[in-house]
């Protein structure tokens, strides 16, 4: 008796043999067994000349990856995401020329257990190359109309994945877009004039970007500007005034002379993008032929890129305020060498940054157009594409 109660007591806990016993809990895995999952990762181990996009592929069979670290040389990683199912991991981006990585990669099978693989690789050493020249100046301050432009020093056949590996923020936070002009031109904007006090930051990860094909970028760049304070000017081509806003208030109300009957100034918005206290204007050099060639006019900033300037004028007379007389560019009085301080001209130099606006309205001439210079605002918002998801 004493034994059968042993054996059957023995049995109550559900622990028979062959782990099929009634309510027990199941045999434990095996974890010093070698773990089931399988790591792969392309390109092989060693291998040179990998290509900057679509040849890094990390996977696993049997198991799910739980982490994957992909670094250069100096540290830098590589940012990626695991697929939901875990089977696969991909790069959020293309990787750097001529760089060394190193690839970690772990999977776990479904008992938990680990199994890891290393590799290296070489990506390719471009022959051609390209760079993107922005404006404006990194550590510059500017005024609250100045876009972001690049200017590719090769033709790009690829334009989304460029645009990938540029991005524009600013803090204050606010949406910015982007718009190509021609296969050479990218440029950036909010919806409004930037607020003062705005940080803008552009990031140049072109490294390794294949712009057009075997024409690879090469910089990795980081610069910033500045939003100084707003000053927008109005310019009324027919009342033949100039009204001066800084901040929401009128600093000066000035008269001015724009284009004459046949060679009018332009409509719209536009940038300044130079400043020069003396300059040479020669008719030949925009399609004037010899009308006119002045070695000396003071006080000259641009406005577009087909010529357009707003600059002291000492050579037209009465004209100010009274008949346009310009082959375009808008007119301020001022004197010879610039030496009277108090002379519009003078003055509105001396009070104008690169970036400020000048607004042109009421002129018998169309809008100018976006690309015309730096006048990103003379093209609809809405026909800004918005920044590329990364």
């Amino acid at each position: 008796m004493l034994v059968a109660l042993t054996a059957c007591g023995s049995g109550g806990d559900g622990a028979a043999e062959d782990g099929k016993g009634g309510g027990g809990k199941p045999a434990a895995a095996d974890r010093t067994a070698p773990s089931k999952a399988v790591v792969s990762i392309a390109p092989k181990d060693g291998a040179k000349s990998v290509a900057t996009s679509g040849a890094l592929k990390v996977t696993a069979e049997q198991g799910k990856l739980s982490s994957v670290k992909v670094s250069d040389t100096k540290g830098n990683e590589i940012e990626g995401t695991v697929a939901k199912d875990g089977a696969s991991w991909k790069p959020a981006h293309h990787l750097a020329a001529a760089t060394e990585y190193r690839v970690h990669a772990v999977a776990k099978d479904g008992e938990g257990r680990e199994s890891a693989k290393d590799q290296t690789f070489t990506t390719l050493v471009p022959e051609n190359t390209f760079v993107g020249h922005f404006t404006p100046e990194d550590g510059s301050k500017v005024g609250v109309g100045m876009p972001v432009s690049l200017r590719f020093t090769r033709g790009i056949t690829a334009p989304e994945a460029v645009e990938r590996a540029v991005t524009v923020t600013a803090e204050p936070k606010v949406e910015i877009r982007s718009q190509w002009y021609g296969n050479d031109r990218l440029d950036f904007r909010p919806e409004e004039y930037w607020e003062p006090g705005t940080k803008v930051t552009v990031k140049l990860n072109l490294d390794g970007v294949e712009g057009r094909p075997g024409v690879y970028g090469e910089q990795a760049k980081e610069v910033s500007f500045t939003i100084g304070r707003s000053q927008v000017s109005t310019v009324d081509a027919k009342k033949k005034t100039m009204k001066v806003e800084r901040d929401g208030k009128v600093l000066k109300t000035i008269p001015i002379t724009a284009g004459a009957p046949g060679t009018t100034t332009y409509n719209g918005e536009m940038v300044i993008t130079e400043k020069h206290e003396v300059t040479r204007m020669n008719g030949e050099t925009v399609g004037f032929g010899g009308e006119y060639d002045i070695k000396d006019v003071p006080h000259a900033m641009r406005l577009s890129t087909s010529g357009t300037f707003i600059h002291g004028n000492y050579w037209s007379g009465g004209a100010f305020g009274n008949y346009n007389a310009s082959h375009g560019c808008v007119g301020l009085r001022d004197t010879r060498g610039g030496w009277d301080k108090k002379a519009p001209g003078a003055w509105f130099y001396d009070n104008s940054m690169i970036g400020d606006v000048v607004v042109v309205k009421n002129s018998d001439d169309k809008k100018i157009q976006w690309w015309n210079g730096l006048n990103a605002w003379n093209l609809d918002w809405e026909k800004w594409n918005p920044q590329p998801k990364r």
